[in-house]
């Protein structure tokens, strides 16, 4: 790949998710006047996934062990989310303000992920 084609994706991978999370964050801001569920949906949705396998995928020329590693590691991340998820709702029927709603979301998804981390590591998976 030319160098001036080969820096042209490097910042088209750069700018994309942060255009992506721009506009999903304006979609959001909009429908959710409409529909709370229409706007969390929005808000939930896989919209980094393909852009980080585009990433990898890229730059590891598809090589098929390093995308199955990479997306097996993927795995770790999405059981930590919907932890994060399930404790800012029981937190929000609970009446928790935003920052404590927050601080509780980041601390279930980072102790879920450590004992997940934890149990790879023992279990060699």
């Amino acid at each position: 790949m030319p160098a001036a084609r080969k820096g042209f994706v490097m910042k088209l991978s750069e700018i994309l998710p942060v255009m992506i999370s721009i506009l999903v964050i304006i979609t959001v801001a909009v429908v959710q006047r409409q529909s709370k569920l229409v706007a969390a949906v929005t808000a939930t949705m896989p919209v980094t996934i393909p852009l980080a396998l585009w990433i990898v995928y890229s730059s590891t020329r598809g090589e098929p062990a390093a995308m199955e590693e990479f997306t097996r590691g993927m795995l770790s991340g999405i059981i930590p989310t919907a932890t994060f998820v399930v404790a800012i709702w029981l937190g929000s029927r609970a009446g928790l303000k935003l920052l404590p709603l927050i601080g509780l979301g980041y601390t279930a998804w980072a102790v879920t992920l450590a004992g997940l981390l934890l149990f790879r590591r023992f279990t060699g998976t």
